[in-house]
């Protein structure tokens, strides 16, 4: 399986504010003086010497991923934030841009930097294209539609000219795709309601589960061998707050960086993806969050998971990717 993360951050929307970009110039130039960058040939190797807040930005699109379970497949498309723009224009390369694509979409729920990206998405406006929708949720066509009625936006869901199929998961009854992947869905603790998703493919396992409050209570009720989570290969989490912000934001429904670790750690996660970002906090905040995440596992006295910090672009590969 092939994971792509098109966008990252959570809540709304966060494109890089002028203040933000500045004081990243002064310290690239700053950085660059004091290396002593003389030449034009240097400048390939000085870039990737900075630190990634420098080097990168982490992305200010709202949650979107796709899942590509076999080479050459059209990817399995997971929630639809304002991530969803850019994954769109990429498909309208393929079989999508000519009317003859058959995809297929799941969501998490319907908060709204989940699903803000999908007026926005140009293969739902070519007719021909096939789009099935997935959730647990029994009234997700009407959610859907919902956003689109005016005077919110111009163009009604019923009027994108592709054919569009409403399908319930449940944890009795999971998404199986023809190339034999299984997807399983998870209840999560989070206002109005939330699920994760499980990509099952030979002995391999993806998970995604944002937007959920997890504590330390939650894990002492959670064997370590937990049998949505237990050993996954990939875990990508929401871990929005630093623990001491989110002692004043209790039943918010997100989790904090150090409770993801010790989610991770206590299940026996290879790799742990830290997403859906707090809109305040600016690249710089975000890098330091993410050696404090390295320092609290390493306090823990484990190896795994490894940690990485969710970035617009990222991608991981679980298993075999035939």
């Amino acid at each position: 399986m092939q994971i792509k993360l098109w966008g990252v951050r959570g809540s709304i929307p966060t494109p890089t504010p002028d203040v933000e970009y500045r004081e990243k110039l002064v310290a690239v130039l700053q950085s660059a003086i004091r290396q002593g960058l003389s030449s034009e040939q240097e400048i390939a190797g000085f870039v990737e010497s900075l630190p990634p807040y420098l080097s990168h930005v982490y992305g200010g699109d709202t949650t979107c991923l796709s899942v590509e379970t076999r080479r050459n497949s059209l990817p399995v498309v997971v929630d639809c934030g304002t991530g969803l723009r850019a994954l769109g224009d990429e498909l309208m390369a393929g079989p999508a841009g000519r009317g003859e694509g058959e995809l297929h979409v799941l969501l998490t729920h319907t908060h709204l930097d989940h699903i803000n990206g999908l007026p926005f998405f140009k293969p739902l406006y070519i007719p021909g294209n096939i789009v099935h929708f997935y959730s647990p949720f029994d009234n997700l066509e009407t959610r859907l539609v919902r956003q689109q009625i005016e005077p919110f936006f111009p163009m009604p869901f019923q009027q994108m000219a592709a054919n569009k199929f409403f399908h319930r998961i449940t944890e009795q009854e999971p998404l199986e795709l023809e190339d034999g992947t299984v997807v399983d869905c998870y209840p999560l603790k989070h206002p109005g309601g939330s699920f994760a998703y499980r990509f099952r493919q030979n002995s391999h396992s993806f998970v995604f589960a944002t937007d959920v409050e997890f504590t330390g209570t939650d894990l002492e009720h959670m064997d370590r061998n937990h049998a949505f989570f237990g050993g996954a290969d990939l875990l990508v989490m929401d871990a929005q707050y630093t623990l001491d912000d989110h002692f004043s934001r209790f039943d918010w429904g997100h989790t904090s960086l150090t409770m993801a670790v010790n989610c991770g750690v206590r299940w026996q996660v290879k790799n742990l993806v830290l997403t859906h970002h707090e809109p305040a906090y600016t690249d710089e905040r975000l890098y330091r969050n993410y050696l404090s995440a390295i320092e609290h596992r390493e306090a823990m006295s484990s190896a795994l998971p490894r940690l990485y910090l969710a970035r617009q672009g990222m991608q991981f590969q679980v298993g075999r990717h035939d």
